[in-house]
């Protein structure tokens, strides 16, 4: 009889489960007696030294098989499905929605919206809680799921509806409460769009996260991003270099009052408002432990503190005599608001290392000329901002122009056909300071990541 269960389409080589001769076909029904409701079902099951898996084969026979490994091991198997479910689709209509903002013509997953608190929790993508089933809210609260990251956006709940264009967007607090009840950790941010959710509403919103505080690790505030494709989207006034910098105030001051009270700054205001504003970014004191570098608050100093550090080793180095140093030439490219940062770096390496590079700010035509941001960067922009430039012998680009574990850019050109465009090797480079003056050096930094 044909059972439930999660199918396998995938068996790593060398692993447990090839080893107790799972196959590809094979359907998972319950591991020690209970069905797996998800991923997050399995991993709890992985910490377990000893499991009773009962496995369906492809002509309908059951197997009960008993295993003895190390807490923690895995079994080798994938799934059908990642989540070994349906992702939670987004049901919200936001009126800054970025991918209601992309041009047309893209891959369908591009277009594709999750807002599914496993994910949250297992990748740290923001979510809205506006899906949350009271099933979802109590296996988050009985597993003690953390830490999930929540985008707040406003806690006044009619204000929320409206920018969400949901009914369900109001309840917003209801569910940071009982998860701070029940010692959910938490981080938090808004997207600030000015005439919206900013000035007395983002105190307001400050205020109110700041009573979970005990649950609530940290907020960040980043401006929205704006693309040249909002043809019948909600009108939404971009960034001026003045509004950056009353945010950039309002920030400090909420922090200043925070730090008075407690160990932390709690709100970080994000990088792009310094360079939108043109003001000096804060010492690496300011965003305490770097817990929102993921979301853009804090990458700037701390990319420009592990350059430091490193450029400070290497010229120890060299002083001990090690100076077999073949400086290569080449060309970093980045996003416009990244420019002057990396143009100063780059600058400084060649003077006191002896570099030989240049930087090149690519204008965004895929997006508009309004996204400035390295990330979104595309390759063909790329292609178009490198004609007739002397690149020298490579192209240094962030790995966050690329598709997450791919060698992809977001208008579907790859790497190696940049590299052909170009006529020399790309050279996609982590987000890290140390690594990145590795590249400069034209050493192979991969040894060392």
């Amino acid at each position: 009889m044909k059972r439930d269960g999660h199918k396998v389409v995938g068996v790593e080589e060398h692993s447990i489960a090839e080893e107790i001769k799972m196959e590809k076909g094979d359907v998972l029904l319950k591991i020690n007696g209970t069905e797996v409701v998800d991923v997050i079902d399995y991993i709890e099951w992985m910490e377990n030294d000893t499991l009773e898996l009962l496995i369906q084969k492809a002509d309908g026979e059951e197997w009960e098989i008993l295993i003895e490994k190390e807490p923690g091991e895995d079994l080798g198997l994938k799934f059908e499905h990642d989540l070994m479910d349906e992702e939670r689709y987004c049901r919200n209509k936001c009126i800054f929605c970025f991918v209601d903002q992309l041009p047309g013509g893209m891959r369908d997953s591009l277009y594709y919206k999750d807002d599914d608190w496993r994910l949250s929790f297992l990748t740290g993508n923001y979510i809205t809680l506006t899906n949350l089933s009271e099933c979802d809210l109590e296996r988050i609260v009985s597993k003690r799921i953390s830490p999930l990251y929540v985008s707040v956006h406003t806690t006044n709940p009619e204000l929320r509806v409206k920018m969400l264009n949901n009914r369900f967007a109001g309840d917003v607090l209801k569910y940071l409460y009982r998860m701070a009840d029940a010692g959910i950790q938490l981080h938090t941010q808004i997207v600030l769009c000015p005439g919206w959710n900013d000035g007395e509403e983002l105190d307001r919103t400050v205020s109110d996260l700041w009573e979970l505080r005990h649950s609530i690790r940290s907020l960040a505030v980043v401006p929205v991003g704006l693309t040249g494709h909002r043809d019948r989207l909600t009108d939404i006034r971009p960034f001026t270099r003045e509004l950056a910098a009353e945010v950039i105030r309002q920030v400090d001051k909420w922090q200043s009052i925070f730090r008075t009270k407690w160990d932390t700054g709690f709100v970080y205001a994000a990088d792009e408002f310094y360079t939108k504003a043109g003001v000096e970014f804060p010492g690496s004191y300011y965003y305490d432990d770097f817990p929102q570098v993921e979301n853009g608050v804090g990458l700037t100093v701390q990319f420009q503190t592990e350059f430091e550090e490193e450029m400070a080793e290497e010229l120890s180095r060299r002083r001990d005599g090690n100076t077999d140093v073949k400086p290569v030439q080449q060309t970093v490219v980045t996003g416009k608001s990244a420019f002057y940062i990396l143009s100063d770096m780059v600058n400084r390496a060649n003077s006191r290392l002896h570099t030989n590079s240049q930087v090149l700010a690519v204008e965004n035509r895929f997006f508009g000329p309004s996204v400035t941001v390295a990330g979104l960067t595309t390759g063909s922009d790329i292609i178009m901002g490198i004609q007739g430039k002397s690149l020298g012998d490579a192209l240094l680009i962030p790995e966050s122009m690329l598709r997450k574990g791919q060698d992809v850019f977001l208008d579907d050109v790859t790497v190696s056909e940049l590299s052909e465009k170009a006529g020399i090797p790309v050279i996609p480079v982590p987000v890290r300071g140390d690594l990145f003056l590795r590249a400069l050096l034209g050493e192979d930094f991969r040894e060392v990541t």
